[in-house]
């Protein structure tokens, strides 16, 4: 294939060496907030992206392998180092551990698949993007988390994602970050425009649309993008904006949901069960659906409305005796 997929593109608006705080976005979502529910445990997501510094101490406890699908290191398929920053980024923002320094990640017990299908300039063959949704059915991944995108629709890498689908496997994809704050615009970036995947716009830490978010109408939902601080290369922190780093809220909150809901439905849910659950852990923000899609993920919106109702069920109660 001669097209070529790439990084989302993000900035990097910071890079410190110690960190000690529980990510703005992880809290804007609500996710410590059902840790006592939750936190991820015996879920694994795979992070297709620039590989991970699997020495950093918020993340060596819960890469549990990958796999190299790049040129990098002379193509060794076990070494899936990252040399680009990205893909430490988002696998912290998924899973970093809980070990009071560092940062903590929205599902902080689950299992990261380091799955490297970009390289240390952020680019990728359309065969290793495939290669690695592959191999991440093969492990039996229960979520894929891809921040990265191209412009052109390519069958085979469309393919891939469905039989991801076919196999339970949700699979998680940045909207893009080409966007004019206009939801008169469409701008369409692949995957995150296929219907079968689960496409993430970006807001700020003030719940505003991100004027670089891509508007269309398979957006389905928004997370915090901007001013992200997640795990950096060689063991350091760093903040990043983006799609991309929206992206990773959403794959590590369904973690989550996932551990949740098949406990209390004591079954495996499918893929479209599980994104109806995700649904209604979103609150709209007054945008058009073209920007933020359901609206802002809110991991405790269920619960809140559930104990509101049964108050004012009670309420009534009280009042018919």
């Amino acid at each position: 294939m001669e097209h070529k997929m790439r990084l989302i593109p993000y900035q990097v608006m910071n890079e410190v060496d110690e960190a000690a705080e529980i990510p703005r976005g992880i809290e804007l979502i609500q996710a410590p907030k059902i840790w006592e529910q939750s936190q991820g445990a015996g879920m694994t997501v795979a992070v297709l992206d620039t590989g991970c510094d699997i020495s950093h101490p918020d993340l060596k406890d819960r890469i549990i392998g990958g796999r190299n699908f790049t040129g990098d290191d002379q193509g060794n398929p076990e070494i899936y180092k990252d040399y680009n920053g990205h893909g430490t980024h988002v696998a912290g923002t998924v899973a970093a551990v809980q070990n009071n320094t560092g940062v903590v990640g929205v599902s902080p017990e689950a299992n990261l698949l380091i799955v490297k299908v970009l390289d240390e300039n952020g680019s990728g063959q359309y065969d290793w993007i495939i290669k690695g949704i592959l191999y991440a059915i093969e492990q039996k991944a229960d979520v894929i988390s891809m921040s990265l995108g191209g412009p052109v629709d390519v069958p085979e890498l469309h393919d891939a994602i469905k039989k991801a689908i076919a196999n339970n496997i949700l699979v998680v994809c940045a909207a893009g970050n080409e966007g004019d704050g206009k939801d008169a615009t469409d701008e369409l970036a692949y995957p995150g425009c296929y219907n079968e995947v689960i496409s993430v716009g970006a807001i700020d830490l003030e719940r505003r649309s991100s004027q670089f978010t891509n508007s269309n109408n398979e957006v389905d939902l928004v997370a915090p993008g901007e001013g992200i601080l997640s795990t950096y290369l060689d063991g350091k922190y760093a903040t990043l904006r983006g799609t991309s780093m929206a992206t990773p809220h959403v794959s590590g909150a369904l973690a989550l949901i996932k551990e949740i809901s098949n406990r209390s439905f004591e079954r495996n849910l499918t893929v479209p069960e599980l994104y109806a659950q995700l649904i209604k852990r979103t609150v709209p923000l007054g945008n058009s659906p073209k920007l933020e899609g359901n609206g802002l993920l809110y991991l405790t919106v269920v619960d809140h409305l559930s104990q509101v109702f049964s108050q004012k069920l009670t309420a009534q109660v009280m009042n018919i005796s």
